[in-house]
This record gives C-alpha cells, sequence and structure tokens, in this order.
C-alpha cells in the first residue's frame, strides 16, 4: 500500500485514478477535503477495496500516526497544500498552516513510523514530495529555464510556503536520514481541475457567456504540463528516483496566457458554438494585473528525461483538446463544485468580471 495526502484535490485524485488503473497496490488516502478537495473526483473508485479514503488533516500528528501503524504504507506522496496564489495573496495563514506546519508534521510523524520499521522496510520506504516550479521566482523573457540547482526566490505566500515546506523535506533527509524525493512540477492541467485556475475559468466562464478575464497584458508566460505526464512522471520518480534527489517536472511547453485563452476559445468556437456565431474571444476581458506577479516560468525536464527516461506523452495542442472535451462532457461536475461561496470568490477576486 501507499498513503497519498491530498488525493481528493485536482492533481492528487488524477494520481490515485491513474495509479490503480496501472497497478493492483492499494491507496490509502488522506484529504482533508477543503473546498478544492472533492471526492466526486473519486466517483469511479466507489466499492474498489484498493482505494482507502480517510478525512483528516497532515496536520493531525496523531491521525497520521495511527494510519501509518494500521496500514504501513511503503510509500507516502505528498500532494496535500493549499496552491492558489491568488488565494494566498488574500490571507496567507491557511497555507503557512498546511504547506509549512503541516507539512512538518507530517514529516515527524512519518520520521517516527519510518524509525521503527524493520530493516528491509526502512531501506524501502520512500517519502515522496510534490512541489511546485514558483519557488524558482519569476524568469526574464531569454533567460534559461529552471533547472534543479536554481535558487529559491518564492515571489508568492504560496510559492514562499511551498519554498519552505522543500526546505523541510531537504532537512529532514540530511538531518535525519528519511529517504525522501522532491518534485518541482510546472502549472498543471486537465480533467478535475477547479475553475478558478486560468484554464478552467476559461472554459466554464465561456460556456456561461461571462467575460473572460485575463491579468494585465496576458503575456505572462508559463511552461504547461498535462496532469497525466505529471502523474506518471510521479510514478517513475517513485520507482527509481534517487533518494534525496529533487527532479523538475515539465512539458515543454511555454505559452503566455493570452495565448492559452484564444487557444481555448478557437476549441470551443469549433466544439460548442457560441448560439450568436460570434467567436468566445469576444468575451476576453483584460484587468488589473495581480500584485507579484512572475513574468514567466520554464522548466528544464533534462535530468528527469536522462536519468529515468521520462518525457511527457502529450502535446498542449493534445492535452488542451482533451481538456476542453472533458469539461463539455462533464457539465455536471463543475456544477457542484461551482457552490456558492466560489462563486463570490470569483466575484471578489476578479472585481465583477465574472
Amino acid at each position: 500500500m501507499i498513503l497519498v495526502t491530498g488525493g481528493a484535490g485536482f492533481i492528487g485524485s488524477n494520481f490515485v485514478l491513474d495509479w490503480l488503473a496501472q497497478s493492483n497496490e492499494s491507496v490509502l488516502n488522506l484529504d482533508k477535503l477543503t473546498y478544492a478537495g472533492n471526492l466526486g473526483n473519486l466517483r469511479g473508485l466507489e466499492g474498489d477495496a484498493r482505494h482507502v479514503f480517510v478525512r483528516g488533516d497532515i496536520g493531525d500528528a496523531a491521525l497520521v500516526a495511527r494510519l501509518l501503524a494500521e496500514h504501513r504504507p511503503r510509500a507516502v506522496i505528498n500532494f496535500a497544500a493549499e496552491s492558489h496564489v491568488d488565494r494566498s495573496i488574500h490571507g496567507a495563514e491557511d497555507f503557512i498552516q498546511t504547506n509549512v506546519m503541516g507539512t512538518f508534521r507530517l514529516l515527524e510523524a512519518v520520521r517516527a513510523h519510518w524509525l521503527r520499521l524493520p530493516e528491509t522496510e526502512r531501506t524501502a520506504f520512500r517519502f515522496l514530495h510534490v512541489s511546485t516550479d514558483e519557488v524558482y521566482g519569476s524568469l526574464a523573457p531569454e533567460a534559461p529555464a529552471f533547472t534543479e540547482q536554481h535558487a529559491y526566490e518564492p515571489n508568492s505566500p504560496y510559492s514562499a510556503s511551498k519554498a519552505a515546506s522543500d526546505h523541510l523535506v531537504r532537512a529532514w533527509h540530511h538531518t535525519h536520514g528519511l529517504p525522501v524525493l522532491t518534485t518541482n512540477c510546472s502549472n498543471n492541467y486537465g480533467p478535475f481541475h477547479f475553475p478558478e485556475k486560468l484554464i478552467p475559468l476559461m472554459i466554464v466562464n465561456a460556456l456561461a457567456g461571462k467575460p473572460l478575464p485575463v491579468y494585465g497584458d496576458g503575456l505572462q508566460v508559463r511552461d504547461w504540463l498535462y496532469v497525466g505526464d505529471h502523474c506518471s512522471a510521479i510514478r517513475r520518480v517513485l520507482e527509481a528516483g534517487r533518494v534525496g534527489e529533487t527532479y523538475n517536472v515539465g512539458g515543454w511547453n511555454e505559452q503566455p496566457n493570452i495565448a492559452i485563452v484564444k487557444t481555448i476559445c478557437a476549441l470551443l468556437d469549433e466544439l460548442r458554438p457560441r448560439a450568436d456565431g460570434q467567436s468566445y474571444a469576444e468575451q476576453i476581458t483584460h484587468v488589473k494585473d495581480r500584485p507579484g506577479h512572475d513574468r514567466r516560468y520554464a522548466i528544464d525536464a533534462r535530468k528527469i528525461e536522462a536519468e529515468l527516461g521520462w518525457r511527457p506523452i502529450e502535446t498542449f495542442d493534445s492535452g488542451i483538446r482533451k481538456t476542453v472535451q472533458w469539461f463539455l462532457d462533464h457539465t455536471d461536475w463543475v456544477a457542484e463544485v461551482q457552490s456558492g461561496a466560489y462563486r463570490e470568490w470569483v466575484q471578489v477576486q476578479y472585481q465583477g468580471a465574472a
């Protein structure tokens, strides 16, 4: 068995579904079910004895200790995190509690469990921490992409909290010998993506006839990674990654935000045309840029390719088409997650544009 934390969120739920599609090894899934955690993502696993779900917080040391003792997982994959930059700007405390204190308490519980394991199990055990490229800060337009040796320069409360968690994981390895692995990924997209992030927000707003809010000039550049490719990278790092190492995971797909939005509009024009015959691009609205908005991220993913033989399968064209089609086919899922609290959040964030 493996223990997955945050396994009802966007990337975590995709990983759990992917893992159980690829393997018969059971998953113990621990998730606090905050606003972005959704058991509906895992509806396809109802009645599957290989999936054991527990609602709880990684910061609950007693709960984590009990689960580790009871289920004796051979690995922990830590997805649990507050992850939205805009939310961290409006209120950072949840990010400090989950991403910093939660990771600390999880590491301590895992370390205590690991020390009690028989030698063969202790040698085979792994703690894989899933992080972000945002810890590296912002790149100039022509600067080389982030490598694993790039200095940490986080610019938002979110990225600062994730940088802190990365440092804790590194320290627990070098100080205590805990066998850790860290992955730093670029922007994910795909099924079950909560519609506060750029791609799902644009799809959902377009279909609802609402404005498509684009920060500033929309020329902020991100590397886009299809979530299924990210899941395969994590499986590969868990399987063969060198203990104590960090692996950058990227999609080799740098795109400015405005190009992403226009691509989505073009796909919707093709797949679900507007009744009035106009393009969805007519709904694009530029709004005030957010504070401290990083201009460019880019991942150099050559290390994971050279050491572990991993490369993404999806191009951006194939991945974004799959994603748009998924949202068109799952309007019931979208309706479920769009609670009143979510709508209020979007309205505040984009000053009425949504």
